[in-house]
């Protein structure tokens, strides 16, 4: 028995003991789960509904232990996926076995497995055998790391064990380069695709690794190529933030967002399989909407590029596009705080409240502070602090009426005293008087009070959809908001786009960033909307202007924006590079962290992707593929449908014969999407079904789907349809579309071409 299988050996005998202290482990805490959910039964059933502090213990006690129950019956079948041997200087050296979740003996104090995100786990993901360290909450701990180990698991069982330096392989690629390659992390990449994205805790790579345990207050910008893993990173990142900070920020305090429902769908698994919960996962449409409080339906940008794609001939095609580049920019935001201005401005010279024929406080007063002293608030906020402020100065000015009027019934009093005889009639004149001025008094106060109250709710409350809308149908408004710099032909036709979509019942999602932009100005972001940490994801999609609204709804500028240039769809919109965006929106007050690698293809796939990339006009640097070898890309001519049919189903049938399971045919637009579903159906042996933009819940299997549908995605096979001459053509739109459908596939890719093949591959096709 070579030195190898004794290793593997002694691992499976430590997995039996570990498998042992687990199994009464979880016997151990299901009978206090057991228990406390008796006492809680009775707790609940004594309280009657009452707040009782014995049963608010109790319940938090049982949520804590039903989670470890949950997590410990979970990581059983693995319960960790490496080990580490470390030596802290002056001490002996510990394995430390890495899992999931932490596992540990309360009645010896001893940890059996430690959890992922602890910071002596860092070792295993950045550090390498020798002199190391990490950095712990107290400080750097520095050492000897002597073993690396990571293990494959089937069913259950220790299938074989990968060290660091030993079992790591030279492989040779197509252009004579040689690369040390993780064989352990080769193995994995090997794997069928599933329905949902999974998590990567045991094969996150080093450079991965730093962006997940970046500091929380600072915004991190990822460019990552395609298949990079960076929305796996992302959402890992999340993960070790909660643990890090899970005295500070839950699952509550943070939001996810992403392009659009079948995306939240894909990565919906990530973060519960890690123990996160509660996490708000949303678009930014989505969020506008509940922000807002708007009943209108929302015309998505998927929509909206959709339509684009179907007919780029259109008579509005160039309006559209140029409407969109000025909703999506900085300039948009300067012409949206100039609207405010404006409206500030209306609601100044403000009138002086007032109690009859008195003045309470003056209207120049209230002015002043209005919009000087307090300019730098919301103007609601504004508002409610004036109130605030002014309410403190009330009682005084209530008093002072009072005053005033206890003058008058003074005199009336002594006048009495002086005019009449002492008698009964005098004595009840003195008391209708005494009582006549406490009722005065009375309704002085009362009536002050309702007309400072009333002041400040007629004071301009502001809808925002009417403001907005008032922008483009206010002529003078529209004219000095935007200083006519926008050409009139444009101008007429974004003030015409908008009054259809109202009254139509829509809202274009590019109008929903200005609104909230002027929802923030005006009244403010309630607490329930701000968050400790915002990821964005596929970031390259969205505007300057959209990104720097989304920034204010983060508490410290906490957020993680993870995109690839080279992907950018909306590219008449969209960010064409960071550094405007760590200029412009973040002030340079950003970090920038780029991932290169990419894990999801093979080097095949990889290569014919980054040719495409090649042809955009941008400085991203091609994707580094890790050197794992498949087939050669087919670039296939076909004549008619049935024999299309009969291809496509060859190449699913022998991807399930090799163990994988998904395929999808990804076109340009949802109009090839219906052709070739409708021929499919005619003549394929297979189900298949088109994926859009309202569907939440997607079958992996046989899909048909529209290119700027799939970013985010995988699958184990790809077929490009239609990849023909006057389908992509040379344009910046449709080199980004071939660019993110060449970059799905796991391992196997074929592009189809109909007569002649699209001028962006002809020079590709061997």
């Amino acid at each position: 028995m070579d030195s190898k299988q004794k290793n593997i050996l002694e691992e499976k005998n430590n997995l039996i003991v570990l498998r042992q202290w687990l199994s009464n482990k979880i016997v151990s805490i299901n009978k206090y789960r057991e228990n406390l959910g008796k006492r809680l039964k009775e707790l609940k059933k004594a309280s009657r509904g009452s707040y009782n502090e014995e049963l608010e213990t109790i319940t938090n006690i049982y949520n804590i232990t039903e989670k470890n129950y949950i997590n410990y019956n979970e990581v059983f079948p693995q319960p960790y996926f490496a080990r580490i041997d470390f030596r802290e200087y002056r001490h002996s050296v510990e394995s430390l076995y890495i899992g999931k979740f932490s596992l540990g003996d309360e009645d010896t104090g001893e940890e059996k497995v430690i959890d992922w995100r602890a910071p002596i786990a860092d070792l295993y993901y950045s550090g390498t055998r020798g002199e190391a360290y990490y950095k712990a909450p107290y400080g750097i701990i520095s050492g000897e790391l002597t073993l690396k180990r990571k293990f494959l698991f089937k069913e259950g069982e220790i299938q074989d064990i990968f060290d660091e330096g030993i079992n790591e392989i030279i492989i040779k690629s197509n252009t004579g380069e040689e690369a040390l390659v993780d064989e352990f992390l080769r193995i994995n990449l090997q794997e069928s695709t599933g329905k949902k994205l999974k998590d990567v805790v045991a094969t996150i790579q080093k450079e991965q690794n730093e962006i997940i345990r970046a500091e929380k207050n600072i915004p991190i910008i990822v460019q990552g190529s395609a298949g990079s893993g960076k929305t796996t990173v992302a959402l890992h990142r999340l993960a070790y933030l909660l643990y890090r900070y899970k005295e500070n920020i839950s699952g509550k305090d943070i939001l996810v967002i992403a392009p659009n429902m079948i995306f939240l769908d894909y990565i919906s698994e990530v973060l519960p399989s890690l123990g996160v919960e509660s996490v708000k996962q949303s678009t930014l449409e989505n969020l506008a909407k509940d922000v807002l409080k708007i009943k209108y339906r929302i015309l998505s940008k998927d929509k909206k590029l959709a339509g684009l794609l179907e007919d780029s001939s259109m008579d509005d095609y160039k309006y559209i596009i140029n409407t969109s580049r000025i909703k999506g920019s900085l300039a948009y935001k300067e012409i949206m705080n100039r609207v405010v201005r404006i409206t500030e401005r209306n609601l100044g010279f403000i009138k002086d409240m007032t109690f009859e024929s008195s003045i309470i406080f003056e209207g120049k007063e209230i002015n002043r502070l209005f919009l000087k002293d307090l300019s730098h608030l919301p103007i609601k906020k504004r508002k409610d602090e004036i109130k605030r402020y002014l309410k403190t100065k009330l009682e005084g000015r209530i008093k002072e009426l009072q005053d005033k009027s206890d003058f008058q019934y003074e005199y009336l009093i002594a006048r009495t005293k002086k005019t009449m005889e002492d008698g009964i009639e005098r004595r009840k004149r003195l008391i209708e008087l005494y009582d006549e001025r406490d009722s005065v008094k009375k309704a002085i106060k009362d009536k002050t009070l309702k007309n400072f109250d009333d002041y400040f709710i007629n004071w301009g409350n502001i809808n925002i959809i009417d403001l907005y809308s008032s922008f483009f149908n206010d002529e003078d408004l529209f004219m000095e908001a935007t200083s006519g710099k926008i050409p009139k032909v444009l101008a007429e036709y974004m003030k015409k786009s908008f009054n259809d979509n109202i009254n139509s019942g829509y809202i274009d999602s590019e109008d929903l960033c200005a609104m909230l932009y002027l929802k923030i100005v005006i009244q403010g972001i309630e607490d329930e909307n701000k968050y400790s940490h915002i990821v964005i994801d596929e970031a390259q999609d969205y505007s300057l202007f959209e990104l720097d609204v989304i920034r204010a709804f983060t508490h410290l500028d906490s957020m993680t924006i993870v995109g690839d240039i080279g992907q950018g769809i909306y590219y008449y919109k969209g960010i064409n590079s960071w550094d405007k965006v760590m200029k412009e929106v973040f002030k340079n007050n950003a970090s920038f962290m780029p991932l290169t690698q990419s894990y999801r293809s093979t080097v095949e796939v990889i290569n014919l992707a980054n040719k495409v990339l090649k042809l955009q006009d941008s400085d991203i640097k091609p994707a580094v593929p890790v050197l794992r070898h498949g087939k050669e890309p087919e670039f296939i001519k076909f004549t008619n449908y049935s024999d299309l049919s009969e291809l496509i189903d060859n190449i699913v049938s022998n991807l399930h014969k090799a163990g994988k399971n998904s395929t999808a045919v990804i076109c340009k637009n949802q109009k090839d999407c219906r052709n070739i579903r409708d021929n499919l159906n005619k003549y394929s042996r297979y189900n298949w079904g088109i994926i859009g933009e309202k569907d939440k819940d997607i079958d992996m299997s046989n899909m048909i789907i529209p290119s700027y549908m799939t970013k985010g995605l995988e699958f184990d096979c790809t077929v490009i349809y239609h990849c023909s001459e006057g389908v992509y053509d040379m344009n910046p739109q449709d080199t980004r579309l071939l660019y993110v459908a060449l970059t799905r596939a796991l391992h196997e890719e074929y592009i189809v071409y109909k007569k002649s093949p699209s001028t962006l591959i002809k020079d590709l096709i061997r």
